[in-house]
């Protein structure tokens, strides 16, 4: 199973000024971070952010910002560890919108007439952040309980200690997270070295 970027959504999670200092390996953490949201700039995948209890730990630090708005995205200020109870869901899944009936179909009667089904959202979300064993792992494990396809970026992830890293990455692929690098993201999102966005994706991870 390959990721898809037409089925993707990316979402970074609490890249804080006042928590990337205590953060191990902070700055290939964010480097990663912001190589994901330009590569779903280049390849038309949306961008979310969160940010965790802003006023106590800052805004996202100015790269993450600016590489989210450049996206086209917005961050999500939250006060709940899991961005899901703070209303992630809202950004994620949009409101249904019908397609139009087509034809003379609203003269049939209604048990001739065929059902309209509903536009489809992206199922798959890709996320990295911070602190993974506590905002990033409950907003995983939520969208993972809302049926979503999780799939999550190790690189781009981190915690004060590497054991409560790697902990949260042993606990997510036991609840059914894809563990992935940037690396993987890309060319799965590009899949052909033909893809017209092929040689900016690679100028971003090489």
């Amino acid at each position: 199973m390959l990721l898809d970027a037409d089925d993707s959504q990316l979402v970074l999670v609490d890249y804080q000024s006042r928590l990337m200092p205590s953060i191990f390996e902070s700055s290939l953490v964010m480097a990663n971070a912001i190589k994901l949201a330009r590569m779903a700039q280049l390849l038309e995948v949306p961008v979310w952010g969160t940010a965790e209890n802003p006023d106590k730990l800052g805004p996202n630090v100015p790269e993450i910002q600016a590489a989210i708005a450049d996206a086209g995205g917005r961050t999500l200020d939250k006060m709940f560890f899991s961005a899901v109870a703070d209303g992630l869901l809202e950004l994620l899944r949009p409101p249904v919108r019908q397609q139009p009936v087509r034809g003379n179909a609203r003269s049939l009667p209604k048990h001739l007439q065929k059902p309209v089904e509903p536009e489809q959202g992206r199922s798959t979300i890709v996320i990295a952040g911070c602190e993974a064993h506590v905002c990033l792992m409950q907003t995983a494990l939520d969208l993972l309980e809302e049926d979503f396809e999780v799939w999550v970026v190790t690189d781009a992830c981190s915690s004060r200690t590497e054991r409560n890293r790697d902990a949260a990455f042993d606990r997510l692929a036991g609840n059914g997270a894809e563990l992935v690098t940037t690396e993987m993201v890309a060319f799965e999102w590009l899949r052909t070295a033909e893809h017209e966005a092929f040689k900016d994706v690679l100028g971003l991870i090489k």
